[in-house]
């Protein structure tokens, strides 16, 4: 056995195939001390008995790009290290049963276009023919990606290892790790039963040991393994190798050849979690007992889509733990409780066609100090530390492995692990006919049921059951007043003698202004781009609060703290102490009045003022801003007065046209103002500039700002796209996000998000386009396969000149 070196750059624990591709691509960019330590052998854990699948198509650009990258790498690394992999690209079929899914999959087509992934729309008759032992009475509609492929996952596996090895990667295998050195506040090593080795970098990519391993040291992995079935029969004619793979996500289940046999798939709608008592140390190439009669369901619909299964033999049932997250989405990332500590884990059975993308990226996040692309959609500090919660885990994870294959209909919300976290309003909000959503274990009233109607939703694709009286809503916000629960943002303060000097550090606005003023601000990384997008609001000499949405909530609580070091600071999350009452409407202003002994006149309070205000018997703080084009107010207010505030503004609201609004109505109308989103229209791939936030940098302040340089030299070159807002001509279709966006009949960029405008009585839709067509005026935008005209502009639709939200 090698020895165990005393020191390295980068230890990687697990040997699956996400840990060799870390370190195949930490050796290929140059890192040349590179260590992966494996409990037992390489691939023992869950890759072995992966299905091998590498599709491309994921459900954002860059996961796309990654899974391409990740077939692209798998079809060359035979070549390159003399390894087989056993990878074919033999294409895949994706069938639909219902006209919902017909739907889905029409759009998924349309997004695919965008992304560069060859995918077409093929007649059932084609499909039978590539796949003659299908019965298809029942397929309304077939579709072919014709790069799809599949890989052996321990024969890729060990290519990635072979490549790491040669460039100079030690790898060890029946070499566990006891725990992770730590030193004021970074990971410095692992300690193992040979010895211990110091690294500059620690990285997790432990599977379903993660989440456990992690609390070792207080790093919240939030992640549970759930039992995972395939089938697979005796041989049979015509089970060849070039057979597509074969996907029916409407009977929750996917088919490709096996050596001459069938493979069947399962992904059913309730999963069985596993492990909540811990993982045996023994689990090695293991598998779990196959529960026949709890699948048997499931398998006699596949025996109705192939019919010779039927007359076939079974070898095995086989059930295979793998692990989910919460959202169904990997983690990736430096974790937000401890430096230099990495992960990579929670694949979410999709980890064989991530595993070289997220190796590629992981390796270049480690290498440049920062997330090389836009990686929200997985970087782990998007988490929560409530997720890690075991039952919470436990009660999610059934629902996770079977909504891969599931309905993805817009504005899906989860079902179970529901009511973690309550606004003090929940019941008032209940009373008046809230339909909760759930964001960051919040329960969210997104809108509102008349009485006498359930507050439940019916999802389509097209106008869902609420349309009509969330219009009601978007239409009291014009011209009236809506009230906004808005207590799930999170709130922070920040203060301190230095508090201004850091902030402006990380700001890219200044927040050098005067006491009771709020700043609009990005925060941007080294490379320019975004990471944060907030409000900083100075309450005093040396104390601000700043606004974030709670989704954002883990990732700028550790921007704030990994960026203070030096500066006498104090970080404090003060979310659970205020409640926030969001007035938002012409009408506001004289519902406040009539409530409050003091003015809320434009001298009073001016446009981004904060002002301390007396509600009924209740002191407030009032901060006059607005994310939906109008005159508004957000209240904050200490969370033991807040029902009085409530009450005494739902009293006086039926004289001033007062409606109860969800979250849906805060979207419509902030995209009718072409308000930017992050995680949507703007994040770590967007700078400022692009998005058309340019008044948001100041550009001469003191000391500048991280990532100044780098966007000084994009606003001396000139950007190259820009981001603007787009109205179907076409009243009827209704846009999501990622539809393609053409001219001259070319797709030149996507929406990034979209909603009902009902004010401007269309869709509504955000989307990047190069620069040189910002005056183009023939645009096209494509729904569900079919092209609709629509009208585009850099400035809002709605109020262009922003005269409604400073009313005077």
């Amino acid at each position: 056995m090698s020895k165990l070196p005393e020191r390295t750059q980068v230890v990687i624990i697990g040997g699956g195939i996400i840990g060799t591709s870390l370190a195949w691509h930490l050796v290929q960019s140059g890192v040349n001390e590179v260590v992966l330590l494996e409990r037992k052998q390489l691939s023992c854990g869950t890759t072995w008995h992966a299905a091998g699948l590498v599709a491309q198509l994921r459900a954002t650009h860059n996961m796309t790009r990654l899974a391409r990258y990740s077939q692209e790498l798998y079809a060359s690394l035979e070549e390159q290290t003399g390894q087989a992999t056993g990878f074919q690209r033999c294409g895949a079929i994706t069938i639909a049963t219902t006209e919902a899914r017909v739907e889905e999959l029409r759009r998924g087509i349309s997004m695919a276009r965008c992304f560069g992934v060859e995918a077409d729309e093929i007649s059932v008759a084609e499909a039978s023919e590539r796949w003659p032992l299908m019965h298809t009475d029942d397929v309304l509609a077939a579709f072919w990606f014709p790069k799809d492929g599949r890989t052996n996952p321990t024969d890729t596996t060990q290519a990635l290892a072979k490549g790491a090895r040669a460039g100079g990667a030690l790898i060890l295998e029946n070499m566990p790790v006891d725990e992770v050195l730590v030193s004021n506040g970074r990971a410095i090593g692992v300690r193992t039963p040979a010895g211990d080795i110091l690294a500059q970098t620690v990285v997790n990519c432990t599977g379903m040991w993660a989440s456990e391993f992690g609390r070792r040291h207080q790093v919240s992995i939030p992640l549970h393994a759930a039992e995972h079935y395939y089938l697979i029969t005796e041989p049979f004619a015509g089970m060849t190798r070039d057979l597509p793979v074969l996907r029916d996500f409407d009977n929750y289940a996917y088919y490709r050849e096996e050596t001459g046999k069938l493979m069947l798939g399962l992904f059913e709608p309730e999963a069985a979690p596993w492990g909540q008592e811990g993982i045996p140390e023994d689990f090695c190439f293991s598998d779990l007992p196959a529960d026949w009669e709890r699948m048997l369901p499931w398998l006699e619909r596949a025996m109705r889509r192939i019919p010779v299964l039927e007359q076939t033999g079974i070898q095995l049932l086989f059930n295979g733990p793998e692990s989910f997250t919460p959202d169904d989405r990997y983690y990736l990332g430096e974790s937000p409780e401890l430096r230099n500590y990495f992960v990579a884990a929670g694949f979410n059975s999709v980890g064989i066609q991530s595993a070289g993308g997220a190796g590629k990226v992981l390796a270049d996040w480690i290498i440049q100090g920062r997330q090389p692309m836009d990686l929200w959609d997985v970087n782990i500090t998007r988490s929560l530390p409530f997720q890690n919660n075991r039952r919470y885990l436990h009660d999610r994870t059934k629902e996770s492995l079977g909504l891969l294959y599931e309905m993805h209909w817009p504005f899906r919300q989860y079902q179970t692990a529901r009511g973690v976290r309550k606004s003090v309003l929940h019941d008032r909000l209940a009373k008046a006919g809230a339909c909760f959503g759930e964001l960051a274990g919040w329960e969210r009233a997104n809108w509102f049921a008349p009485s006498g109607e359930k507050a439940e939703y019916v999802y389509s694709y097209g106008r869902q059951n609420w349309f009509d009286w969330q219009a009601a809503e978007h239409n009291a916000v014009r011209t009236a007043v809506g009230l906004f629960d808005q207590s799930s943002f999170s709130k922070i303060r920040v203060e301190g003698q230095a508090a201004e000097v850091f902030l402006n550090q990380i700001c890219a606005n200044s927040v050098s202004v005067a006491i009771g003023k709020a700043v609009y601000t990005q925060w941007l990384n080294e490379a320019g781009t975004i990471e944060a997008d907030l409000t900083v609001t100075r309450l005093s000499e040396t104390a601000y609060l700043i606004i974030t949405s709670p989704f954002t909530h883990t990732h700028v609580m550790s921007w704030l703290r990994r960026h203070a070091d030096g500066y006498n600071v104090v970080i404090t999350d003060v979310t659970s102490g205020l409640a926030t009452i969001n007035l938002q409407g012409p009408r506001s202003r004289a519902l406040l009045e009539a409530i409050s002994t003091d003015s809320w006149s434009n001298e009073a309070i001016p446009f981004a003022g904060w002002r301390s205000k007396e509600i009924g018997y209740a002191q407030v703080q009032a901060l006059r801003l607005t994310y939906m084009g109008e005159l508004g107010y957000e209240l904050y207010i200490e969370t033991e007065f807040a029902q009085h505030v409530y009450d005494r503004i739902v009293e006086a609201g039926a004289d001033f046209g007062l409606k109860h609004c969800g979250y849906h109505t805060l979207q419509s109308c902030r995209i009718e103002k072409a308000y930017r989103e992050f995680g949507h229209d703007i994040g770590a791939d967007d700078t400022p500039l692009d998005a058309g936030l340019g008044f948001a940098v100041d550009w001469n302040k003191p000391g500048g700002f991280i990532g100044r340089s780098a966007l000084a030299r994009q606003r001396d070159a000139g950007v190259k796209r820009v981001l603007l807002q787009f109205r179907l001509n076409d009243p009827e279709p209704l846009m999501i996000h990622n539809e393609p966006i053409i001219a001259d009949g070319a797709i030149v960029g996507y929406t990034t998000s979209a909603m009902f405008g009902h004010t401007l009585g269309a869709s509504i839709a955000l989307g990047y386009v190069p620069v040189e067509l910002a005056e183009y005026d023939q645009w096209q935008i494509e729904v569900t396969g079919r092209r609709y005209s629509a009208t585009a502009s850099r400035k809002p639709m709605y109020d262009p000149t922003g005269e409604r939200a400073r009313l005077s």
